[in-house]
């Protein structure tokens, strides 16, 4: 007798309907698994017998026969076991047939029987809810993800035999509540903008980062606080969006690295080493990951000792800065992984760190300083919004002890200016100024004649690249946004202008 049941398979962040049929015909006793099944899949094999015969199952003798379809699709992962078990079961005639359109099954089977939670369970949410499928049954380790979808039935279970006794319809499995996103917590590795002394010109640019999701280059001294003040950043950006955490939830889950809660409610803070690879940087492998760009989708990815990273690793940040995802290429097809981050590199400005520095001796010779700053590329940092010089702190104002502005009241500006974005977005699908194109830049920022003049000039006089000429375009957008103005002006170019400064030195 042939069975079919329906799961599905991971390609990057997606899931793909996978459908596992499975034969039982006389012969020799064999279990044969086909369908290009990874290693973790053909060891399903011994998962499913154990799993079988402990849940007081029968297991048949004759051969059995599992592909999975298409076959021509990469399968890997644990998910398959427990549609593989399913399958056999069906095939054997100890479950009843049923539509297998009706429900999808995926989930990791341990050796006791029980259920254990699996990658990329939100993705397989999505795939049940865009297919129409009644009932997705999921491991409870992996109902918080799954019940972020809104619309689809969801029916966690604890093990194999509370599957089979609902299909038998012996106990029925209980519908999961649909989760709603709880508030974000406070995170104790982010400080507060008031306990940051000084550094009035970084937190403006800062401010206007988080409002239009800009990039920017921190660089200064050693004990200057760049990293305070990187770090100090997630404390202003707004909160998630219910699309916006879905989409980093479903990234986290494909990754495998999603918290105990199942799910992420707030902006992503990522900080790679400078030892870090291209692949860890961007995603790739045999079989494609999202790397750190991606894990800080909507979120901030932290580059600290900027120049320290290798060049070749820094070089593949070129793609994800202008277009937003990352596109890898390998034999078996192509994936996309989104890569919409706030880029917060920090850097010191020579070797020892101190040629900016005032009070201390730089002890690099010139050559060694221009050395230095040649490890980073012209077309990277031409990727890179606002660059700001960070100095050292003056002593007068690192002991004084009056508190500055809150990180709570530079959120309530940061959230206006992303309303008023999103407004005037709504119809071409975009969340923030930085993810405006260039024709996109000529059609909806309004320029007065004067702010138009002086950006005309500084073009001139900086010898500003194309790209350079509309991401200042974009800081004065927003700049304008935190402003309430309609149109942006004289000031906000000049504000905007004024933040190409380390680049242009």
């Amino acid at each position: 007798m042939s069975a079919k049941v329906i799961t599905s398979s991971i390609l990057g962040l997606d899931g793909y309907k996978v459908e596992v049929e499975c034969d039982i015909s006389p012969g020799m006793p064999k279990f044969m698994i086909v369908g290009l099944p990874d290693t973790a899949v053909q060891e399903a094999r011994e998962r499913v017998r154990s799993a079988m015969r402990v849940s007081d199952l029968p297991f048949p003798r004759p051969k059995i026969t599992i592909n999975l379809a298409p076959a021509d699709l990469k399968k890997s992962g644990t998910g398959f076991d427990l549609p593989i078990a399913i399958a056999i079961l069906m095939a054997n005639g100890d479950l009843p047939f049923c539509d297998p359109q009706k429900r999808i099954f995926i989930g990791e089977l341990a050796l006791d029987g029980s259920l254990r939670p699996v990658p990329g369970a939100l993705s397989t949410a999505l795939l049940a809810r865009e297919l129409g499928v009644q009932e997705l049954i999921v491991p409870k380790h992996n109902m918080n993800e799954t019940t972020l979808v809104r619309g689809q039935k969801i029916l966690p279970a604890a093990n194999l035999r509370e599957v089979v006794e609902h299909i038998m319809g012996v106990r029925q499995l209980q519908p999961a509540e649909p989760r709603q996103l709880e508030p974000p917590k406070i995170n104790p590795h982010h400080s507060d903008f008031s306990a940051i002394r000084g550094q009035e010109q970084a937190k403006r640019a800062l401010e206007i980062a988080a409002a239009g999701g800009h990039n920017i280059l921190l660089q200064g001294p050693p004990g200057s606080g760049k990293t305070l003040l990187a770090r100090a950043f997630s404390s202003i950006l707004p909160e998630l969006t219910y699309d916006e955490a879905l989409d980093i939830t479903r990234i986290h889950s494909v990754a495998g690295i999603l918290p105990r809660e199942g799910f992420i409610n707030q902006r992503p803070f990522r900080s790679p080493h400078h030892t870090a690879s291209g692949v860890s940087l961007v995603g790739g492998g045999s079989i494609p990951k999202p790397g750190e760009v991606s894990l800080a989708h909507r979120g901030v990815l932290f580059l600290d000792e900027f120049p320290e990273f290798s060049r070749n690793v820094l070089e593949n940040l070129r793609q994800p800065l202008e277009d937003g995802f990352v596109t890898v290429s390998r034999a078996q097809g192509t994936v996309c992984f989104p890569a919409r981050f706030s880029l917060i590199a920090a850097m010191n400005p020579c070797r020892c760190g101190y040629a900016t520095d005032p009070e201390r001796a730089c002890c690099c010779t010139p050559v060694q300083v221009i050395n230095y700053r040649k490890r980073l590329s012209g077309p990277l940092l031409d990727r890179i919004d606002l660059m700001i010089e960070v100095p050292r702190v003056p002593t007068e104002r690192l002991v004084d002890l009056t508190a500055g502005e809150s990180s709570d009241k530079i959120r309530e500006r940061v959230q206006t200016a992303r309303d008023r974005q999103q407004a005037r977005f709504k119809n071409i699908n975009l969340l923030t100024n930085a993810e405006l194109t260039s024709d996109q830049v000529r059609r909806l920022i309004d320029l007065t004649d004067p702010a138009r003049a002086l950006l005309k000039q500084a073009v001139d006089k900086y010898r500003l690249s194309a790209r350079a000429y509309f991401r200042v375009l974009k800081i004065s957008q927003t700049i304008a946004d935190l402003a309430a103005a309609d149109t942006v002006d004289v000031a906000h170019v000049a504000e905007a202008l004024q933040y190409r400064q380390v680049s242009d030195a």
